[in-house]
């Protein structure tokens, strides 16, 4: 069975019309790979096309501000992809006159891109026969060859890279990368595929071992590990509030938050008001609170979960800060405090 020539022809009829198929700029190649990075295509869909409007070329990335790039991708999670996006962007507009690199092994160099992104970019923009391995593919070629090696493991990851090289069309490899790594998302998809209709079905081993639903292996995840947020939400006479950006290196870098409290454990009120006494910010200011929600809502992060309360504090006092509530929607948010702001009222 000729492996390559039955996938590829499996995509000329099943691909998907999606826009960053129809170019070979290497620009909207790059901004669609960053994009779809952790995110499914029906998410990172929208996205693509607000960044393709709002930022038509390389230049026009690289002369806008942090915070609109972050407010634009607002709610796509894994911002530091937003934050290498906008760094590589203004490093190509001026270190290489708007150049984009052409090869592997110059477009691995920049910021936020690793092998795949890399192979991507050079096969489907620059005719490069590098091969890529992502999700897709990793599910694919474990299944088909009958690969019990964690697809996460150094052993894993050389070993699924190098079938993936050996398989490749060198003289058409954008079209191979794109074929198997559709073939991943549509055909061989994570849980019940439609084995009985898939064009390779009569070589695949793990179809003939009946192995579908153990394939790809990975190594045991890392132990997730619990956050709780206690944001702060004060309120003036004014209605102005107050707002941070948090600079420290972590979750939401760059994104803009209300004063926040984490803690150990759970707060009930009691706890709480233990807490906002220690605050430099709240001493000499007479001030009431109340608890917007009960029931603390969970955010669910890679290896993180984060129950998060936000407690809504009225200040006697004048707040020294220019930030009315109804504007708040206008600032860079994670999507935790974006439902907040768009479900409170005051």
């Amino acid at each position: 069975m000729n492996f390559s020539k039955n996938v590829t022809n499996w995509y000329s009829e099943n691909k998907r019309d999606l826009p960053w198929r129809k170019t070979k700029n290497p620009y909207y190649i790059w901004l669609s790979e960053i994009i779809l990075q952790q995110t499914q295509v029906k998410q990172g869909l929208p996205y693509y096309l607000a960044f393709v409007d709002a930022f038509p070329n390389v230049f026009d990335l690289a002369k806008s501000s942090e915070d609109k790039v972050l407010k634009l991708w607002q709610g796509l999670g894994y911002y530091s992809r937003a934050r290498n996006l906008h760094y590589t962007a203004k490093y190509i507009a001026d270190e290489l006159d708007g150049k984009f690199p052409n090869t592997y092994s110059e477009i691995l160099k920049l910021k936020g891109v690793g092998d795949y992104t890399a192979s991507a970019i050079a096969s489907i923009a620059f005719n490069e026969p590098t091969a890529v391995v992502d999700g897709n593919v990793y599910r694919v070629l474990s299944r088909f060859f009958g690969i019990n090696t964690p697809i996460n493991s150094t052993q894993g990851i050389k070993e699924f890279k190098a079938l993936a090289t050996k398989l490749i069309d060198t003289k058409r490899p954008a079209l191979f990368n794109q074929a198997i790594m559709e073939f991943g998302a549509r055909q061989c998809k994570p849980k019940s595929p439609d084995c009985t209709i898939c064009p390779i079905n009569t070589g695949c081993i793990a179809l003939a071992k009946n192995k579908i639903t153990e394939l790809p292996v990975k190594l045991k995840k890392v132990k997730i590990r619990k956050r709780y947020f206690n944001y702060l939400v004060l309120i003036d006479s004014r209605k102005r509030t107050i707002i941070e950006k948090r600079i420290h290196k972590g979750i939401w870098q760059n994104l803009y938050q209300f004063p926040l409290i984490e803690t150990n454990e759970p707060l009930d009120i009691s706890k709480f008001e233990a807490e906002v006494q220690k605050l430099e910010l709240l001493k000499r200011i007479d001030f009431d609170f109340s608890l917007y929600n009960e029931k603390a809502i969970v955010h669910k992060l890679s290896h993180q979960h984060l129950y998060t309360k936000f407690w809504i504090v009225e200040v006697s006092s004048e707040l020294d800060s220019d930030v009315i509530i109804s504007q708040l929607s206008n600032f860079p948010v994670p999507i935790l405090i974006s439902n907040f702001i768009s479900e409170f009222k005051y």
